[in-house]
């Protein structure tokens, strides 16, 4: 069976990155906008959480799918697809305010951000040398994360309120699909047979894989139950769209430091080291005694929520081929979905029984460093045992 991949011609990084940046300052909005609106719509308060998994469920099925249509459309056409469909969703959630209906709609929305994850990660990760992967990876989080940030601040600029907010974050998906629209896709040309791609996949490192599934059970929650977890704090009831703010703009500063890091120092320890540093943002948000102190404690953990899925993935890339890239953007993906799934409604299970959202960041994040802090020693170099006969 004859396999399709990628050309290496590249394409710039502009369109791709615009495309995204605009898609992430109408996400950044919506993913706060939604669970803030659920009370207001007389809509029961588990809303937030089952709209977040169904956004991650239609990820998941995006993802396993997603592969052909990028290969038979080609990058720019199925990036534009993609945000007009998201754009529709939108509109329609706007006009029939129902929870059978957002709940359709953000299943088909999740679908349709596959679509815009795979053909943007693998579009940018279309090079071979390491470090400039590294380094598009680390735009492509700036894009995403700074794109995020700004989106969170439009809840206290322009609140929750109304048919206004929908319509703005419309605009924003309609708005991203001019960059593609005016600039170069990137050509897909037939590569032979491709027997080794689907071998190589199953040698893909399994921390890497893990770091997905762990991002995605820190980062749906943090999208889907974090905005009403703050609101609900007296310290910061007023200030819910700049802490979600920070929580992005912590994940957007640690990027160049994390690109930076990856290429020097074992990614798999990165990911222990940054777990830990997400287990004290937790601390810190459970004894904060202040609004500055609060702050803190969502920046940091914003810091170790977002650096994990870049980490994962270029160490899943790491040593393949481009004509194995898009394959591999598609496993990590479907790894992140699984993950963002299960995390808002374990999360909100925990609830029930008394633990926090902060414990339970806490919880997955020390499990991780423990697991990747294990991984990591037992790949020390042979070098470091002694010579045979002096044991």
């Amino acid at each position: 069976m004859t396999e399709s991949v990628l050309s290496r011609k590249e394409s710039g990084v502009m369109a791709p990155i615009g495309g995204l940046f605009l898609f992430a300052v109408a996400t950044g909005y919506l993913m706060s906008l939604l669970p803030l609106s659920v009370a207001g719509l007389s809509m029961p308060p588990e809303m937030a959480a089952w709209l977040a998994s169904a956004l991650y469920g239609g990820l998941l099925l995006g993802a396993l799918f997603v592969e052909p249509v990028v290969i038979r459309l080609g990058h720019r056409p199925a990036l534009m697809i993609s945000l007009l469909v998201l754009s529709a969703t939108v509109a329609v959630m706007s006009a029939l305010p129902h929870p059978v209906v957002w709940l359709a709609m953000r299943l088909l929305a999740g679908v349709a951000t596959a679509g815009v994850f795979v053909v943007i990660e693998s579009w940018l990760l279309l090079v071979e040398d390491e470090r400039q992967r590294a380094g598009r990876l680390g735009l492509y989080m700036a894009a995403l994360y700074g794109g995020n940030a700004l989106g969170q601040l439009m809840i206290n600029l322009l609140g929750v309120g109304g048919a206004w907010p929908l319509l703005v974050v419309m605009g924003l998906m309609l708005l991203a699909v001019v960059p593609p629209l005016l600039g170069r896709s990137v050509n897909v040309v037939p590569a032979g047979d491709g027997h080794s791609a689907p071998l190589a996949l199953r040698n893909v490192s399994m921390p890497a894989i893990l770091g997905c599934v762990i991002s995605g059970l820190v980062l749906g929650p943090l999208y889907g139950l974090m905005p009403v977890f703050l609101h609900q704090q007296a310290l910061v009831s007023e200030l819910t769209g700049v802490m979600m703010a920070l929580v992005v703009l912590g994940g957007m500063a640690v990027q160049p430091l994390g690109s930076w890091m990856s290429a020097r120092i074992s990614k798999t320890l990165l990911m222990a080291l940054f777990s830990l540093v997400g287990a004290m943002a937790t601390v810190i948000l459970v004894l904060a005694s202040s609004a500055f102190e609060f702050g803190l404690g969502v920046l940091l953990l914003g810091a170790s929520a977002f650096v994990l899925y870049p980490l994962a993935i270029n160490q899943a890339c790491e040593g393949r081929a481009s004509a194995q890239v898009v394959r591999i953007t598609q496993l990590m993906l479907i790894s992140y979905s699984l993950g963002s799934v299960a995390g808002p409604m374990l999360a909100q299970m925990l609830s029930l029984v008394s633990i926090g959202l902060p414990q339970y960041f806490g919880v997955v994040f020390l499990a991780t460093s423990v697991y990747m802090l294990v991984c990591a020693a037992r790949r020390v170099p042979a070098m470091m045992e002694p010579p045979a006969g002096m044991e």
